[in-house]
């Protein structure tokens, strides 16, 4: 399994399913993260957290923990 986490600086990747469950993946649905959703990797932080992403026209910083949840192809 391929997490956002897993995606490299520059690369696009597609969404295909939201682990988790409760109020954490409803936050990251609220976000616009949803499956099918097309996501750039803009930036990650010299430690690795946040991650910065381009996703439906706008930019959106993620921590680590959460792009774990976010499998993606």
């Amino acid at each position: 399994m391929r997490t956002l986490k897993d995606v490299e600086v520059g690369s696009t990747c597609k969404v295909v399913k939201l682990h988790g469950e409760g109020p954490v993946k409803r936050r990251i649905m609220d976000m616009g993260i949803t499956k099918g959703t097309e996501i750039l990797v803009r930036k990650v932080a010299p430690l690795g957290d946040p991650m910065e992403l381009n996703i439906r026209g706008y930019e959106l910083s993620v921590r680590k923990a959460d792009a774990e949840l976010i499998e993606v192809e």
